[in-house]
């Protein structure tokens, strides 16, 4: 029985090998050196999370990984003083995580704020590549007001970046997500909140990395030049930093 159940495994196993390994090849074909990993990955199954995917039609998106990510790092700034930032809402998946993790931590209450035009982007600048172009991820105001109802503690503030930021000077944060695309109102919005992100609060930038974003990753790589904490690029795109924990030099560079 024992020899029985062994062969089985090692058949579909063997069966889940064969298909990945067509599914690599096709994909090369298509989109050169994409490269595929291995599907036994856990939270797939999460049913909270894929509940909360499919409420922002996200379940069979490409973002999935990100917002597992966000999800994860929220869980660091349990006993971190201040408030909650995202700039870029767009429909206001991200927000709604966390504004989740913002009402069940019995430490600190925040308010979150939620930077957007609910305009789409700006014009792109020269170093933001062709990817983009003025009015793209445009989302109604609506529709995130709808998506956070359920919360109490948020403050949609509509306006280009950085125009709003000065009304929120004497604020600090625990949590700031950036996800805007572009290089300026990333540059913006990591000048504001540096000095206003308090020890252990985490810097998110969704686009850090990405090639589609190339003027995101220059300016945050440009600002952080000469601080001591540096973005820790995450696989599937994006980055973040904790405010006041220094990082290492990357092992594979001399």
């Amino acid at each position: 029985m024992k020899n029985f159940l062994r062969f089985c495994r090692n058949t579909f196993s063997q069966e889940e090998n064969r298909r990945i390994a067509a599914l690599s090849t096709f994909g090369r074909f298509l989109f050169g050196d994409y490269r595929f990993g291995w599907p036994q990955i856990a939270w797939w199954g999460n049913k909270e999370f894929n509940d909360y995917l499919a409420t922002f039609d996200e379940l069979e998106g490409y973002n999935t990984h990100r917002k597992w990510m966000l999800y994860q790092l929220l869980r660091l700034i349990k006993h971190v003083p201040g408030d909650t930032a995202e700039c870029g809402v767009w429909r206001g998946a991200s927000s709604y995580l966390i504004c989740l993790a913002n009402e069940k931590n019995p430490h600190h209450q925040r308010v979150h704020y939620c930077f957007d035009s609910f305009e789409g982007l700006s014009a792109p600048g020269t170093e933001d590549g062709n990817h983009w172009r003025k009015g793209d991820l445009t989302a109604d105001e609506r529709v995130v007001e709808d998506a956070l109802a359920e919360f109490s503690n948020v403050r949609l503030c509509k306006g280009w970046i950085p125009a709003r930021f000065s009304e929120f000077e004497d604020c600090s944060f625990a949590f700031v997500h950036v996800d805007v695309d572009l290089r300026d109102p990333t540059m913006h919005s990591i000048d504001f909140f540096y000095d206003r992100l308090n020890s252990g609060g985490i810097f998110l930038c969704d686009d850090y990395g990405c090639t589609t974003c190339p003027g995101v990753t220059t300016a945050i790589e440009e600002f952080l030049e000469n601080k001591p904490e540096q973005m820790l690029a995450l696989d599937n795109g994006g980055g973040f930093f904790i405010k006041g924990t220094a990082v290492a030099n990357e092992a594979l560079k001399s």
